[in-house]
């Protein structure tokens, strides 16, 4: 495996593109640096309660087939087909027969690898979030992991595929502020097995809706 490599290498395109969305052009490049880029952009969906928008502070890189933690390390399906290209289009899947869980498709069209979402800060009124996530004890917890995040902004199955670098889409992925070195922390992701010692899990150092490190005790593949 590639080591945590945390240039973004050609390609990359800090510019905002069109409503200051981000460019599809900053997610084709390798997992890591995407993962790290997506820290601070801000996630936003239009849902029948309102506009819902959180900054992102926690995600996990998934690479493709040398990654076994990954959905698409044995190839591509039909389930996991968005995660080989192109970048910038959410991979949503459902997970314990429970709750929708999303990603982000970054690399080159072709190329398998995503970053899975997992936790955000809220930006919009409260009031709406509260309603689509009544039982969250405190703000920071209303998207804090990647169950509660995709629930707060309503991404369910009918959303894998959307281009979240489209101002027509319902989701949409905005430039957010850049984060210095020195507030990005790394470590293992949370509850797989596979490639577990992989520092490839990012956040936002002191964010409160940073969700609790857990150790996988099995396989499971999250993204």
């Amino acid at each position: 495996m590639a080591d945590d490599d945390h240039t973004a290498g050609p390609g990359r395109d800090d510019r905002p593109g069109p409503a200051g969305l981000l460019d599809r052009s900053a997610l084709a490049v390798d997992v890591l640096p995407a993962a790290r880029r997506l820290l601070g952009c801000v996630l936003e969906a239009d849902t029948p309660d309102g506009t819902v928008a959180v900054r992102l502070v926690e995600v996990e890189a998934y690479r493709g087939r040398d990654d076994p933690a990954s959905h698409c390390y044995r190839g591509r399906t039909p389930r996991n087909a968005v995660m080989f290209g192109p970048p910038g289009h959410l991979y949503v899947y459902f997970v314990y027969g429970m709750h929708f869980c999303a990603n982000v498709s970054c690399l080159p069209d072709g190329e398998p690898g995503a970053v899975l979402l997992r936790a955000g800060e809220l930006l919009t009124d409260p009031g709406v979030a509260r309603e689509r996530r009544p039982t969250a004890r405190r703000d920071a917890d209303l998207a804090r992991g990647p169950a509660r995040l995709a629930a707060l902004l309503g991404l369910r199955r009918e959303d894998d595929g959307t281009d979240v670098t489209d101002p027509g889409s319902r989701v949409r992925l905005r430039v957010g502020t850049p984060l210095g070195p020195d507030l990005v922390r790394s470590g293992p992701r949370v509850g797989v097995a596979a490639a577990a010692e992989l520092p490839w899990r990012y956040w936002v150092d002191g964010s409160p809706a940073v969700s609790p490190y857990r150790a996988g005790t099995r396989r499971r593949r999250s993204a």
